[in-house]
């Protein structure tokens, strides 16, 4: 498979802009991470005006090597918006138009956005209830913050998972990131994933060290877990394991011939994660 497409594939085009292309960064954003500024897009329900009107909010998390204008999260935003949803997608650390390097972003450093994140929408006043929505590694953020969440006030009303990356624990565990290896025991510095983008040493050992699952059962709420049976990246046994974790409170999807990116069967799986939120926020 040529780079170019493995690339696309795995939305590292949007990541690799940042900085080498010079892409342009927003006004200074209200989001502060620990790496610096987050940047962000609210989109809206039409006709929806912020100052008199009230509804909820889905936080859209991205994936390793992506970004918030990076499908699926564009495409998600405009079905909810459509079911009468608002929405915020963010860009991580070291990604897309965020303040950061990849070669420094962490796990945990990502749960510090995502909670930055969503301390900034529960403080907008139209909001009146918020979900939270990850693919891939976003989809582990959005499951361990969650958890996390789930002993404070509010919780989140509802957590789609789209094909949750969980499988980063066992590649750092093994020795081997996409086509990057290494000593788990002893990383490097850093890897390089295609010959260009960088995973620092730090990330590589503390994503061993995860409690993924543990910290994800602390929440109680619903959960829809959405997997393709064509994804090449991310091996079913993750959103498995993510049902056997959660047990009744959570449904696991299968989208047949969908793969990793949601490029095959994209409206198919808006339209589940649109249900889902509107049964969550009670949305006739």
């Amino acid at each position: 498979m040529s780079l170019i497409l493995l690339l696309a594939l795995s939305g590292c085009l949007s990541v690799f802009a940042n900085g080498a292309c010079n892409q342009k960064r927003p006004a200074k954003s209200p989001i502060q991470g620990p790496e610096g500024e987050i940047a962000f897009k609210i989109t809206l329900p039409e006709g929806f005006n912020p100052e008199t009107d009230r509804c909820p909010m889905v936080i859209l998390m991205h994936g390793i090597f992506s970004s918030k204008d990076y499908n699926p999260m564009p495409a998600l935003a405009k079905g909810l918006a459509k079911a009468g949803i608002a929405s915020i997608r963010f860009d991580f650390n070291g990604h897309g138009q965020s303040a950061g390097r990849l070669q420094e972003m962490t796990i945990e450093k990502e749960l510090a956005d995502a909670k930055a994140v969503w301390d900034y929408v529960r403080q907008l006043k139209y909001v009146d209830g918020i979900g939270l929505l990850g693919h891939s590694q976003g989809g582990v953020i959005a499951s361990m913050t969650a958890g996390r969440l789930a002993t404070e006030l509010p919780v989140p009303d509802g957590v789609v998972l789209i094909a949750p990356g969980s499988v980063i624990k066992e590649a750092c565990q093994g020795g081997r990131f996409f086509n990057a290896t290494f000593d788990p025991a002893d990383p490097p510095e850093f890897i390089r994933c295609w010959g260009m983008l960088k995973l620092g040493r730090e990330y590589l050992l503390t994503t061993q060290q995860l409690d993924i699952y543990g910290t994800a059962a602390t929440y109680q709420g619903p959960v829809l877990l959405l997997h393709g049976d064509r994804d090449s990246i991310v091996p079913m046994w993750c959103s498995e394991r993510f049902k056997e974790t959660y047990g009744d409170h959570a449904t696991l999807q299968v989208v047949k011939g969908e793969n990793h990116m949601i490029s095959r069967h994209r409206k198919e799986v808006v339209a589940r994660t649109v249900k889902f939120f509107r049964n969550v926020f009670r949305i006739g």
